[in-house]
């Protein structure tokens, strides 16, 4: 049986679902971010939409890497 998980791994593992969720958000629905704000930075280009893409793959990932690890480190200390 696994040892209760910290609370460190709760915090990457909901962050890291949010980070997912934005990311489809931005990839089938581009223009929320405009709507949302009401600010066009980039001029209908697209450039925005594609570097917070880039971020939020990047959060996704180490979030969940860091949740992982986490539950490992849970895992071991049983």
């Amino acid at each position: 049986m696994r040892k209760q998980l910290r609370r460190r791994f709760w915090t990457e593992t909901v962050m890291a679902t949010a980070s997912a969720v934005l990311l489809l958000l931005t990839i089938l629905w581009s223009n929320w971010i405009e709507l949302v704000f009401r600010i066009d930075p980039d001029q209908h280009n697209g450039s925005l939409e594609r570097l917070i893409v880039v971020v939020l793959i990047a959060s996704t990932v180490l979030l969940a890497g860091a949740a992982r690890r986490e539950l490992r480190q849970a895992s071991v200390r049983f």
